[in-house]
């Protein structure tokens, strides 16, 4: 099944070229050769792996390049034959030159672009049965009575009893002292009564 020729434009499509030439050096071979049949706008040659070995070259009109592949058909370039037809694909520079370029809008852009994230984080929430500082969006809920988002489990507030304790230690009550003080002047009662005791004897002798 042969495909249709593609309509005569003013860009050509170039194959079998040398692919080892630099791609400078084809330019200039190019445009030497073709210059001769009518004012270039614009000459192609990449070497990518799709376009290696191809070049488009872009005349100011189709009666230009219509001459141009007539008279270059089967030229040979580093050996090789040139084949020459016309291109299928309009021509971006043509279209700039023209002002009938269409750039991509931004909806496409955004279409291809991944969405931003609030926050770190904000994309996944925390794993079940784990606790999130409160932040300040938190304190925040709190105050004006909103439930937190789902996903946030926010830690109760300590107790105030918990608060008060510090790590520097807990003073003893006052009924221990008194109790220890007491017991302490009962010992002291039991040795004057030993003194006075030892003292009477040493009288007696």
């Amino acid at each position: 099944m042969t495909t249709a020729a593609p309509p005569p434009s003013s860009s050509l499509y170039l194959q079998n070229l040398p692919e080892k030439f630099p791609k400078p050096d084809l330019r200039r071979a190019l445009y030497a050769l073709f210059s001769s049949y009518g004012p270039l706008l614009d000459i192609t040659a990449l070497k990518t792996s799709k376009m290696r070995g191809q070049a488009h070259i872009l005349f100011k009109d189709v009666q230009s390049a219509t001459l141009a592949m007539r008279g270059c058909q089967g030229f040979e370039v580093g050996g090789r034959e040139m084949r020459i037809q016309y291109s299928r694909n309009r021509s971006k520079t043509l279209a700039k030159l023209t002002g009938t370029f269409d750039p991509p809008t931004t909806e496409q852009q955004q279409e291809k672009q991944p969405p931003q994230q609030q926050g770190p984080g904000a994309a996944f929430p925390p794993p079940p049965g784990t606790t999130v500082n409160p932040g300040p969006t938190a304190t925040a809920q709190q105050a004006s009575g909103l439930p937190p988002p789902p996903g946030l489990t926010v830690p109760a507030a300590a107790p105030a009893a918990q608060e008060a304790a510090s790590p520097q230690g807990v003073k003893r009550r006052r009924d221990d002292s008194e109790d220890e003080a007491e017991a302490n002047g009962a010992e002291d009662e039991d040795d004057d009564e030993g003194a006075m005791e030892m003292s009477d004897d040493e009288d007696e002798e």
